[in-house]
């Protein structure tokens, strides 16, 4: 069958054999997973301990490589010990049946979506490919899978049945949760517990009621070649964009997956997505990826970053609550997602990962890296459905047709005014997705958006422990977005003292009608000073002092309101 050469391509990095062009696990575990699929009663595993030697039988039979030192431990104690009894009963009487069914499925349900995932078109790059496969480093490309697939998937990830043999030579991370259950057991603390109890909390929810829609994972990548339409921007693309700075919606407190409305929400990300979700991590990314299960499985086939690629996540849900961060984070909860789902079927929640500069120190401020770290956001933020407004915009107005040094964009505007585009530039498809099978093709990658004003929610990136300046990283990303055409920016301080004024300079900017161009001119200036150590201030209080006596007094009230 055509569709089994992505099968084989994959085979790798999945715990299934190719006989005679179908798909089927080792006879030793599709028999373990039977007898675990039937119950405690026939299969033996009602503890942890029993889980633990089910899932090292298994994991023998698919991959050489031993489980993580500690990790039969680690099942044996969270399941026996700090899981409640009643839970447990639940998990090895409802759950474990249950996953174990859906493993003895994925044969199955890899078929079915490889016979339903070859050819897609879109319309400006012909024949485009979704079904599963590695999406490769400087490769962009799009993979779209059912989320009852999405499930299957990560209980191979539970079972930790994944082969790791290959992984490192395509820089790809680790997906397996045994080295998750060995830190368990080596921890003194309780994020490794907090991460499992949303996990096991993702498995609960799915074990009555599967989910249904798809989730798209989509590589983006930034050409070096200048003479594509949007290309990895040099000094000048940025000096002389006209482009109008877009809308900047500041809050002092809150989080950002709490944001009300649709937008796009920025996973600080690791090169490796995922970062240390699966391990010891668990700042921003990780703490992510824990209350967003369904993210785990973009860890199986996406390789590392780049410094011109992003990696966009459409159509996850929500299930976990939790508080706290990094060593105080967990678990505090049930989560209802009341998102809505697009045509494609996918839930309304978007993410794009992009990694920062990991502490740059003072080698922030050299261009290399500016250029590096905008060209970076302006990778993530761009939306490829704006592929027409960008190519008029490019073509009439940004380098050379400039009227009174203002770019031309239909009901584009600057201020506190946000994009309003025409419908009638941007291509529509009909249908909707099925229940639990993959739509239509041409619908799913054509224009799939029912929305097209759809912001970015962001806050510090590339800060913290990552050493980034909080001022520069803010307007970079305020840069990023603006060119990219987005009708805002809700940016997230966490009461970042350094940011206290952010609010008053992005109106004092935007009343003054400064362009990208403006503003990263003077980015730049500021950031030569600071390089020659002419400047010990801050961006913004380096910026204020310039302003002429009336400037500041408009400055003076915008911050008093």
């Amino acid at each position: 069958m055509e569709e089994m050469e992505d099968a084989a391509s994959m085979l790798p990095y999945l715990p299934l054999e190719l006989r005679s062009s179908e798909l089927s696990w080792p006879p030793a575990t599709a028999e373990a997973l039977a007898a675990m699929s039937r119950g405690p009663e026939h299969g033996g595993v009602a503890s942890g301990e029993a889980l633990a030697a089910a899932v090292s039988g298994m994991r023998r039979a698919s991959d050489p490589s031993p489980l993580a030192r500690f990790a039969p431990q680690g099942y044996a104690l969270f399941f026996d010990e700090l899981m409640p009894r009643e839970d447990a009963e639940k998990w090895f009487g409802e759950v474990i049946p249950f996953l174990a069914n859906l493993l003895l499925r994925l044969p199955e349900l890899l078929e079915y979506h490889w016979r339903h995932a070859r050819g897609y078109s879109r319309s400006r790059k012909g024949r485009v490919e979704a079904g599963l496969r590695i999406l490769d480093r400087q490769q962009a490309g799009i993979v779209i899978l059912s989320r009852e697939l999405v499930a299957a998937l990560l209980a191979c990830s539970f079972f930790s049945l994944f082969p790791v043999i290959e992984r490192g030579f395509k820089h790809l991370p680790m997906i397996n949760f045994d080295s998750l259950f060995a830190n368990l057991y080596e921890s003194y603390d309780e994020k490794p517990e907090s991460k499992m109890r949303c996990i096991t909390h993702y498995f609960n929810r799915i074990s009555s009621n599967i989910p249904v829609g798809v989730v798209s994972f989509e590589r983006k990548v930034l050409p070096v070649d200048s003479n594509h339409l949007v290309p990895y921007g040099k000094v000048d693309f940025w000096s002389k964009s006209a482009f109008p700075l877009c809308h900047l919606e500041v809050h002092d407190s809150g989080l950002m997956e709490d944001h009300s409305g649709e937008a796009l929400q920025v996973d600080f990300a690791n090169k490796y997505i995922g970062g240390g979700a699966l391990n010891w991590g668990c700042v921003q990314e990780e703490i992510l990826f824990m209350i967003n299960p369904e993210l785990i499985v973009s860890m199986l086939f996406l390789p590392a970053l780049a410094d011109n690629e992003a990696i966009e996540i459409v159509g996850t849900e929500r299930f976990s609550n939790y508080t706290g961060y990094a060593s105080s984070f967990k678990f505090s909860g049930d989560y209802i997602d009341k998102k809505d789902t697009d045509r494609m079927g996918r839930h309304r929640t978007r993410i794009v990962a992009i990694d920062a500069l990991c502490r740059p120190g003072i080698k922030q401020y050299e261009l290399q890296l500016l250029l590096r770290e905008i060209n970076k956001a302006f990778c993530g933020f761009s939306d490829d459905s704006k592929y027409q407004l960008y190519e008029r915009v490019f073509q009439e107005n940004c380098l050379a047709g400039l009227v009174d040094g203002r770019v031309q964009v239909s009901n584009h505007v600057s201020g506190d005014d946000a994009l309003q585009k025409d419908p009638a530039t941007f291509p529509r498809t009909e249908g909707g997705a099925g229940d639990k099978e993959i739509p239509n093709a041409e619908a799913l990658t054509q224009i799939p958006d029912d929305e097209d004003n759809i912001g970015i929610v962001t806050g510090n990136w590339g800060c913290g422990a990552f050493g980034g300046d909080p001022e520069l990283k803010s307007m970079i990303q305020w840069l990023a977005a603006s060119q990219a055409l987005r009708p805002f920016m809700s940016y997230y301080t966490f009461g970042t003292e350094a940011l206290q004024n952010l609010r008053q300079v992005s109106q004092w900017i935007l009343l003054h009608g400064w362009t990208v161009g403006d503003l990263w001119k003077m980015l730049l200036e500021y950031s030569s000073q600071r390089l020659k150590q002419e400047t010990k201030l801050g961006f913004f209080a380096w910026l204020l002092p310039s302003v002429t006596a009336d400037d500041a007094m408009t400055f003076n009230t915008l911050d008093a309101t």
